[in-house]
């Protein structure tokens, strides 16, 4: 077990045998033989890798052991394996750290997504996605509203929602995967918040639609037309334009981003998508967006990056009804003792290791 966690600890801090020894201050050979179990490194050792790889030594000896399942990487191509392997070790480590928690309460609070009864089980054509997130939103009593914050929806309904540092220059969309029958969705922390958004709705879509969707119809673009079905309403635009237009201002394809947290691309494709503009003027709008430049860089300051509270308010719970001790708390926070000692009695507010 202490072989695999330090190659795994290696791996989600993206260092290389070489990387890692040059830190620690021993070959390269010696990091080897340590995760292939033919030796064993010392306390001393042990205090130096948890630095060098961003843990507490706690780490190396925890005792639970993590398999994913259904592991789907929205990837780019020219995605490396080397990005991959430290994506899933980082969440392996995370998922980890959740199942500890959930292990210190009596009954955990929160139950398991579950897929709606509601969800049809065949679906031929794209169009049919526009009711199945019509008929969500109404099941989830979300209304047509902009929802404010996406990650606790999706919290709120029972899926773990984790973070990534992975950059946005990285060749990765998103990742979605089971624990057990636990759903998990993965973004960056690092992306803006309406592509965090939109990777978190069409992972959701992914949930729902797998196995449901006619052999002619690409799950990805399927993924993509929940997502943005989700997220702005079909009815929602209705209210804002009626139910025809000629055209559209890009002042309001900018108002609409700000409102409902969706790129003003993503929203040109869902006015497209529902009938209020035609293919024709589509193609209008993106070869302007190109010509300025916004097929890259849309105008204006990015929507905010959405966070996670629900882990570090679930810790605390556990520590307030004495199920959990401060070290243990600390642990699973990641963060020296010293460190909670202090956020816990708000002698720093934001804590720099989240």
């Amino acid at each position: 077990m202490l072989a695999t966690r330090l190659k795994r600890a290696r791996k989600a801090a993206n260092l290389s045998l070489r990387g890692a020894a040059d830190r620690v201050d021993v070959s390269h050979s010696a990091i080897k033989k340590y995760e292939d179990s033919k030796n064993v490194p010392n306390s001393t050792q042990l205090i130096k890798l948890a630095k060098a790889y961003g843990v507490r030594t706690e780490y190396f000896f925890r005792p639970i052991n993590i398999t994913l399942s259904g592991v789907e990487f929205r990837k780019r191509p020219g995605a490396t394996k080397k990005l991959l392997r430290k994506i899933e070790a980082e969440v392996l480590e995370q998922v980890e750290r959740w199942q500890e928690l959930v292990n210190l309460y009596p009954i955990f609070p929160i139950k398991s997504f579950t897929l709606p009864t509601s969800l049809p089980k065949y679906i031929t054509k794209l169009d049919e996605i526009e009711k199945i997130a019509e008929q969500l939103r109404k099941q989830w009593e979300l209304g047509n509203n902009p929802m404010a914050d996406f990650v606790d929806t999706l919290e709120t309904l029972g899926i773990w929602v984790l973070f990534t540092d992975i950059e946005n220059e990285e060749k990765f969309d998103g990742l979605m995967a089971y624990h057990n029958k636990q759903a998990i969705i993965v973004v960056s922390s690092n992306w803006t918040g309406d592509r965090q958004r939109f990777t978190l709705a069409h992972e959701l879509g992914h949930l729902l639609l797998h196995d449901r969707l006619d052999e002619k119809i690409d799950e990805e673009k399927a993924c993509n037309r929940f997502a943005s079905a989700f997220l702005l309403p079909q009815s929602a635009l209705y209210q804002h334009f009626g139910e025809t237009i000629r055209n559209v201002e890009l002042r309001e394809l900018y108002l609409l981003k700000q409102e409902f947290g969706l790129s003003m691309s993503a929203c040109l494709f869902r006015l497209h998508d529902t009938g209020l503009m035609s293919l024709t003027i589509l193609k209008s709008h993106f070869r302007q967006f190109k010509k300025k430049g916004w097929h890259q860089h849309e105008p204006g300051e990015p929507i905010p990056a959405e966070k996670s509270f629900l882990f570090k308010q679930m810790v605390y719970r556990a520590l307030a009804e004495g199920w959990s001790t401060e070290s243990k708390a600390a642990e699973l926070l990641n963060m020296p003792l010293s460190h909670f000692h202090q956020e816990r009695k708000l002698e720093v507010v934001d804590a720099a290791f989240d």
